[in-house]
């Protein structure tokens, strides 16, 4: 099992490219389903969870290809099999939403109920409902969803989320598609990776209007076509990278990342003292000699301050002056790095859904263990700043979402290295 070992005290100078957006890149690769035409994504994150996504494809009868450079084609032909089984589909959450694809261009499909969440509960009601709203005959029974669109296919209709759940209006926005009609959905996700699907959609020929709002029309269409697509830049992986170098010191571009998608931290960095700025091609973030400010912030859905960000931005606050309040509102069990980062040093007390984090003088390098994604990557984050060597295991949670993560911050001068432990 491989470790991520992180010598600290060394500033981040330089320029760091951003990826594509997994959570973007995800439901691209399954809204491919959709179209009997290739369709190839460029500026695709290589990832564990797009490589998990692609062999549940292949189990359906896609051709999935990774081509030069950050390039993906994926080309469903014919589909030869509408049945997503357990040990595929328990992997990775992201999974469940080829059940919409499936369905909208087969009339029928038998997908597992996703496997349990690290961070906490996060039902697939929504889904469900949504497809239900479109027509679909829904059953339940020993773990999986079945579901069956009625005689002609998928109508239009309307769709009202209680809450504004990004993975249900992704998942009804991809059936939709080809479905007969309009379909509106009210109380839509607004995220950055909304608008992605939106417009590769309509590039494919459905006709999605209103995306990036909490209103969206889409105008399904009989069938669809292939074509090509950018992914959208990740604005998580920006956040982290920007609040490692905040931790660390030093003046790096991160090429590639849109401001306009991350204006909430941006805010809350430059008030505990960082400085951000939008330059030519990306975002410049610097922090050279001032002090960290105590900040406290809120996790809201998108445009708030984004929950998968939190945990980084804990890290940082460990070493500000004063004291920070830190509420989680999206996840429950979402502190679990909290105890972690106290084995480095960090004053963090934790109260249900809010920490609150007591700054300190400096952080001391020590063996830590990854429990999810973000929270292995605040402590790749802490290491950076702190004195002496930390080493980071069970880092396969950082492989889900975390690009090169190691050379990219190598080349702006860490010391940061990956070791595969010894069977022994």
């Amino acid at each position: 099992m491989d470790r991520i070992v992180v010598e600290g005290g060394h500033r981040l100078n330089g320029r760091i490219a951003i990826s594509g957006a997994k959570n973007s890149a995800l439901k691209l690769m399954a809204a491919a389903l959709l179209t009997d035409e290739k369709l190839v994504l460029t500026q695709m994150p290589r990832l564990a969870d797009t490589r998990f996504l692609a062999h549940l494809l292949a189990r359906l009868g896609m051709s999935v290809e990774e081509g030069p450079g950050a390039q993906m084609q994926l080309h469903a032909a014919e589909i030869a099999e509408t049945y997503a089984p357990y040990d595929l589909v328990r992997k990775m959450r992201a999974s469940f939403n080829v059940l919409g694809p499936l369905v909208a261009r087969e009339g029928r499909a038998k997908v597992s109920l996703p496997g349990g969440c690290a961070i906490g509960a996060r039902p697939v009601d929504l889904h469900l409902k949504g497809l239900e709203a479109l027509g679909a005959q829904i059953e339940l029974s020993e773990g999986y969803v079945t579901a069956t669109a009625p005689k002609g296919g998928l109508i239009g209709g309307e769709v009202d989320l209680p809450f504004a759940s990004v993975g249900a209006t992704e998942h009804i926005m991809m059936a939709a598609a080809l479905a007969r009609g309009e379909t509106v959905i009210d109380n839509a996700a607004r995220e950055p990776e909304i608008a992605d699907l939106a417009d590769m959609l309509t590039e494919m020929g459905a006709l999605v209007e209103g995306a990036g709002s909490s209103t969206i029309r889409i105008q399904g269409a009989e069938r669809l076509h292939g074509g090509t697509h950018a992914v959208v830049a990740d604005r998580i992986e920006t956040a982290t990278y920007a609040l490692a170098i905040a931790a660390a010191g030093g003046d790096t571009m991160l090429e590639g990342a849109r401001w306009e998608h991350n204006k909430v931290l941006w805010r809350a960095m430059m008030d505990a003292g960082v400085t951000v700025e939008p330059v030519e091609g990306g975002v410049r973030v610097a922090r050279n000699g001032s002090h960290i400010k105590g900040t406290d912030i809120e996790t809201q859905p998108y445009p708030g301050f984004p929950t998968d960000a939190q945990a980084q931005f804990m890290a940082l606050m460990t070493l500000a002056e004063g004291t920070s309040v830190i509420r989680e509102t999206i996840f429950e069990n979402r502190f679990m790095h909290a105890p972690e980062l106290a084995r480095l040093g960090a004053d963090i007390t934790v109260h249900g859904n809010e920490a609150v984090v007591r700054g300190v003088d400096r952080l001391k390098g020590a063996p830590v263990m990854a429990t999810d994604l973000r929270a292995s990557v605040s402590l790749v984050i802490a290491g950076l700043a702190a004195e002496g060597e930390t080493v980071v295991n069970r880092v396969y949670h950082l492989d889900r979402g975390f690009e090169r993560l190691e050379s990219k911050l190598a080349n702006c001068g860490a010391k940061i290295v990956r070791e595969t432990e010894s069977a022994d």
